[in-house]
């Protein structure tokens, strides 16, 4: 049975892979490439690359990647580096013996800029929702993270991908490039964040009262939502109140915020984006 949940698991991460860097091939073939739009990380540095050379943009990913694999393997592990050269390879084939044959878009370049970005972003939240990586700014910015752990994954991003960016502006003589290139990361960006985190998002409540119990008990019997009641003190007043956290869906949280008011008028409420909830009453644990 074990061996058979192994096979399994492979079986799955392969297609979702075959899938996604198809996806991820036709936008950077069809769309960015053929419209000279500027992408961040590795790939962006190949799509330089084949402008400068005409090399196939798959294979110079592969081998960028090549010394990132050397520098990071001590650091991220043995089982990660492999799930993501297996990506890598696949990624390659993909984008240089399929993606590279099929028709171009030669309309719009802000068109361009964002199917690309739009079926990028998709393919690569089949790689991640595998627990997958293409390599590249990933072994980077997760190197660096944990060389430097009080810095953001995003922090790194920015840098990496911004110097691509500039740098794809200078190759091409197009500032457009680089500009096209940001309207290209924002709908990647937007697309995975929204696919990954976005549909199964919530709202977290931080309802600060002197009658926790009350507001509790208001938007239980309402809503059928329950809480967590932690002991809090007011640093201005010095008194004695009650930190209620509530999360809930999207379309709740204004009448959980309405509730809560409802039950104690000066009670302070925080609301904020819960990228995903675990438990009962939401997402059930994998």
């Amino acid at each position: 049975m074990k061996e058979q949940s192994i096979w399994r698991t492979l079986a799955g991460d392969l297609i979702y892979d075959i899938l996604g860097m198809t996806l991820f091939g036709v936008g950077i073939y069809v769309f960015a490439r053929s419209s000279g739009i500027a992408t961040g990380g590795f790939t962006g540095l190949g799509l330089i690359i084949n402008h400068v050379t005409g090399l196939p943009v798959g294979a110079v990913t592969l081998l960028l990647n090549i010394p990132c694999i050397l520098l990071s393997y001590r650091i991220l592990g043995k089982m990660f580096l492999l799930r993501t050269v297996k990506t890598m390879v696949i990624q390659s084939v993909i984008m240089d013996l399929v993606a590279a044959r099929l028709p171009v878009y030669t309309g719009d370049r802000l068109l361009a800029a964002l199917c690309a970005g739009v079926l990028c972003g998709g393919g690569l939240v089949l790689v991640y929702m595998r627990g997958g990586s293409t390599g590249g700014g990933d072994f980077l910015t997760l190197s660096l993270r944990r060389l430097f752990p009080h810095l953001s994954i995003g922090q790194f991003n920015i840098v990496i991908d911004g110097c691509v960016l500039c740098l794809a502006g200078l190759v091409y003589g197009d500032i457009e490039a680089t500009l096209y290139g940001l309207v290209y990361a924002f709908a990647c960006t937007q697309v995975i964040d929204k696919v990954m985190y976005g549909a199964g998002s919530s709202k977290l409540a931080f309802i600060i009262t002197e009658h926790g119990r009350e507001t509790a008990s208001v938007i239980g019997q309402e809503l059928h939502r329950g809480g967590t009641l932690v002991p809090a003190i007011g640093t201005f007043s010095g008194r004695q109140k009650d930190l209620l956290l509530c999360a809930c869906s999207r379309n709740q949280i204004f009448r959980v915020r309405k509730l809560a008011h409802k039950a104690d008028p000066t009670a302070l409420v925080m609301i904020s984006q819960a990228d995903e909830v675990f438990g009962e009453g939401f997402k059930k644990p994998e």
